[in-house]
Order: structure tokens, then C-alpha cells, then sequence
């Protein structure tokens, strides 16, 4: 009889730490829900369209990201190549400003841009821009 109770007892621990596991367990979706990936707003300059929009040569561009993004993780290129830049932060968001180089000036120009959220999950985003002859 004890070896009856003593396995009946087992089964019923084991089903119950299942039980317990599926239930701390997320799902992609889930776990996509928990952490938000990074979203880039605001971006300043002018996107390239078919009606040739022109960006003046050596702007400021700017964008911003919210607080929830590591700000350390941003990585911002311009035609692939590292563009500098500094971030201003508040409890909100992070607003993201660089300068065009004066060697892109007359050049179709891709901005990517990449960052982490604190929690982890990556977003990345791009602009194609075409910026004016200096005059």
C-alpha cells in the first residue's frame, strides 16, 4: 500500500511541476510582446520620391527613439560608413542628431540606423535621401 501511495504521490508532483513550467513558459508572440523593439520617428530631412526632393548639403539630420532603447547600442551609417553623432535624452525618448559629411553633397545617400531595447530585441530602420550640390 505505501509503495501505491508513494508512486501516486510522484505522478502527482511531476504533473504539477509540468503544470507549473507551461505556465512560466512564452511563446514567440508573447515573448514579442514583452519587448518592444526600437522605433525610429521624427526623421527631419527630406526622403528621396520621384519628384527628385533634394536635401540641402551638410544638414543636420535628426531622429528619435524611446526611452526604452539602449542608447549605447545605436549605431547610425550613412552609405555604410560610421556616422558620428550625439544623443539628447529624457525620460521619454532619445533624440539622435548627426551632420552630413560635405563628401555626400550631389550623392544619393541609404541612413541606417540600428539599436537594441533594454530588454534586448533589435529594430533598425533606413532613409534614402538625395542631397543638392553645394552651391
Amino acid at each position: 500500500m505505501n509503495v501505491k501511495k508513494t508512486l501516486l504521490r510522484s505522478c502527482l508532483i511531476t504533473v504539477g511541476l509540468l503544470l507549473a513550467a507551461n505556465a512560466f513558459a512564452y511563446t514567440p508572440e508573447e515573448q514579442e510582446k514583452v519587448c518592444k523593439k526600437p522605433k525610429f520617428t521624427d526623421f527631419n530631412l527630406t526622403e528621396y520620391t520621384a519628384e527628385q526632393a533634394e536635401t540641402a548639403p551638410e544638414a543636420e539630420l535628426m531622429f528619435k527613439v524611446p526611452a526604452w532603447t539602449d542608447a549605447s547600442t545605436i549605431k547610425l551609417t550613412a552609405k555604410k560608413l560610421p556616422l558620428a553623432f550625439s544623443v539628447e535624452s529624457n525620460s521619454s525618448f532619445h533624440k539622435v542628431k548627426a551632420k552630413l559629411p560635405v563628401e555626400f553633397n550631389g550623392q544619393f545617400v541609404r541612413i541606417s540606423v540600428s539599436a537594441k531595447a533594454m530588454l534586448g530585441c533589435h529594430g533598425e530602420a533606413g532613409w534614402l535621401i538625395k542631397v543638392a550640390e553645394k552651391k
